[in-house]
C-alpha cells in the first residue's frame, strides 16, 4: 500500500471518537435502505483529502487500500451521500460542525493528560490565551458555480471566511470555523466577522471559551465586531485604519512617546518604534445615527490604538499615510498596558503579538493545500458540505501531530506537504502472522522512528 503513514490518521480518528460522533449527528440523514454510514463516507472523504486529494473522486485512493482504511462507499454511493446532506444543509452544517466539536474536546482532554495543547495555564488571562485568527481568503472558480462573483482582485470565484487557532510554538493550528461567501463579500463585513466568530468559539472546548483573544487585520476594525467581542469579555487585537484620527494623532504625539521596538526572539527590531496613541487621538465626533437602527456608533470606550513606524524596505512603495518617511501602521486592542509588565502586557510585547497574525495566513495556505484550493461541485450547499470536509481533513492532520508528537518535537509543527511526503505516503506491506497483522515498512525510510513513535503514542491515548 502506497499511504501505509495513514494509519496514524485512522488512529486519530479512533482516539477524537470522529467516526462515531459524524454517525450520530448525521444519522436522520441516512436512508433506510443505506448500506453505508453517513458519518464513515464523510470521514473517508476527510481521510483522502488530508493524504493529498482535492476532489470528491479522490476517495478511491482510500478505497484501494481496505487492509488499512476498510470498506470505502463507491463513487456514485458518495456523490449521493453529498447531494442528500446538501439538501438540507441548514440543518446537516451545524450537525456536522457539532460533532468536529465534540472529537476536538476529545482531543485536548487526550492531549491535557500530558500537557495542555497550548502555553500558559488554563484560566491565565496573560499567556494563557486561546488566539483565534480570523482572515478572509479568495477561492477561484473555473466555471459558473452557484453565486460564485466577482472578486475586488478581479478574479471570479468565492470569498471564504476563516478562522484558526493560532499556531506558533505551542499552539495547535486547528480549523475552527470556513464560513463560504460569494466572491463579491466585503472583506470587512462585520456580520460575517461575527458569525464566523461565535462559530469559531463553539468549537472550541467550554473551559476554553472564556479565555480567548480575536486576532484580525484591518477588515475585523468594525465598531459592530469589536463590541461583539467585548460583549462576550474577549480581548482582540485587530488592524486599525490610518483614520483623520490617527493621522492628527501621529503629528501631535512628542518624539518621547516612541520606544524600540522588538522582534519576536525579544530582540531590538533595527529601525522600528512603536507608540500608544490613545492619549492622543481627537475627541469623538457625536453620531448622527440611531445606534438602534445602525449599531453601535462609538469605538469600545476600552480600546487602545497602538502605531509602529519603520523605514520603509529599499524600493518599497510610499503611502499617503506614511509620516516624514516613516511607514505607520496601526492596531487597536483592549489589553491592558503596563511598561513594567506586572499588571499588563509591556507595549512592544503587544505589537509583536499582534504582527504574529500573520501566521495566518500560513495556515489559509495549508488549508487550500487540503482542500480548500478547489470547490468540486455547481451547488453552494454542496461546497458548504465540502469546506466542512476540508476543515475535517486538516484538523485529522493536526490532531495527529498534536497528539502523536511532544511539543518538542519539530514534526509537530511539520506543514500538511511535508508531513504527506515523509510520513503519510511511505509504502508498506501487511502481512498475518500468527493470526495477527502487522505493518512492514522500508528498514531504511529515514522517519520510521516518527511512524513508530506515533503509533505507539497513539495506541496508548
Amino acid at each position: 500500500m502506497s499511504s501505509a503513514g495513514g494509519l496514524l490518521l485512522q488512529q486519530t480518528v479512533r482516539v477524537s471518537g470522529l467516526q462515531r460522533a459524524l454517525s450520530a449527528a448525521v444519522a436522520p440523514w441516512r436512508s433506510e435502505r443505506a448500506t453505508h454510514d453517513p458519518g464513515k463516507v464523510l470521514v473517508d472523504l476527510a481521510l483522502a483529502v488530508a493524504l493529498g486529494g482535492d476532489c470528491a473522486a479522490d476517495v478511491a485512493v482510500v478505497r484501494a487500500q481496505p487492509d488499512l482504511f476498510g470498506p470505502v462507499a463507491s463513487d456514485p454511493t458518495v456523490s449521493r451521500v453529498i447531494a442528500r446532506l446538501a439538501a438540507d444543509a441548514g440543518q446537516v452544517l451545524p450537525a456536522i460542525r457539532a460533532a468536529r466539536a465534540k472529537a476536538r474536546a476529545a482531543v485536548w482532554a487526550a492531549v491535557w493528560a500530558r500537557r495542555r495543547p497550548l502555553a500558559g495555564a488554563a484560566g491565565s488571562r496573560d499567556g494563557g490565551l486561546v488566539i483565534v485568527d480570523l482572515d478572509a481568503t479568495l477561492v477561484g472558480a473555473h466555471s459558473d458555480k452557484e453565486r460564485a462573483a466577482p472578486t475586488y482582485k478581479k478574479g471570479f470565484g468565492f470569498a471564504p471566511m476563516c478562522a484558526f487557532v493560532d499556531h506558533g510554538e505551542h499552539g495547535t493550528g486547528e480549523v475552527l470555523a470556513v464560513d463560504l461567501r460569494p466572491g463579491n463579500a466585503a472583506p470587512g463585513n462585520a456580520a460575517d466577522h461575527i458569525t464566523c466568530l461565535d462559530a469559531a468559539l463553539l468549537q472550541l472546548p467550554e473551559t476554553e471559551r472564556s479565555q480567548v483573544l480575536v486576532r484580525a487585520d484591518a477588515g475585523g476594525s468594525s465598531k459592530a465586531f469589536l463590541h461583539h467581542i467585548t460583549d462576550l469579555d474577549l480581548e482582540y487585537s485587530v488592524g486599525f485604519g490610518a483614520l483623520d484620527t490617527v493621522k492628527a494623532a501621529i503629528e501631535t504625539i512628542p518624539e518621547t512617546a516612541w520606544v524600540d521596538a522588538i522582534d519576536g526572539d525579544g530582540s531590538p527590531r533595527e529601525g522600528a518604534q512603536v507608540a500608544d496613541l490613545t492619549d492622543w487621538m481627537p475627541d469623538p465626533t457625536v453620531p448622527t445615527r440611531s445606534p438602534a437602527r445602525f449599531g453601535p456608533q462609538h469605538w469600545p470606550h476600552t480600546m487602545r490604538v497602538i502605531a509602529r513606524r519603520e523605514r520603509p524596505h529599499p524600493g518599497a512603495q510610499l503611502r499617503l499615510t506614511d509620516h516624514n518617511g516613516w511607514r505607520i501602521t496601526c492596531f487597536a486592542t483592549n489589553t491592558g498596558i503596563d511598561p513594567t509588565g506586572r499588571h499588563g502586557w509591556p507595549i512592544q510585547d503587544l505589537e509583536v503579538r499582534h504582527r504574529q497574525r500573520a501566521r495566518a495566513e500560513d495556515r489559509i495556505r495549508n488549508l487550500k493545500d487540503t482542500g480548500l484550493r478547489n470547490l468540486p461541485f455547481h451547488g453552494y450547499t454542496h461546497n458548504q458540505i465540502w469546506l466542512e470536509i476540508a476543515a475535517l481533513a486538516a484538523d485529522l492532520l493536526t490532531w495527529t501531530q498534536t497528539l502523536a508528537f511532544d511539543h518538542h518535537e519539530p514534526a509537530r509543527r511539520w506543514e500538511p506537504k511535508r508531513l504527506r511526503l515523509r510520513i503519510l505516503h511511505v509504502a508498506g506491506r501487511i502481512t498475518r502472522t500468527a493470526r495477527r497483522n502487522h505493518l512492514r515498512l522500508p528498514r531504511d525510510w529515514p522517519w520510521n522512528h516518527l511512524i513508530d513513535t506515533g503509533w505507539t503514542t497513539l495506541q496508548t491515548t
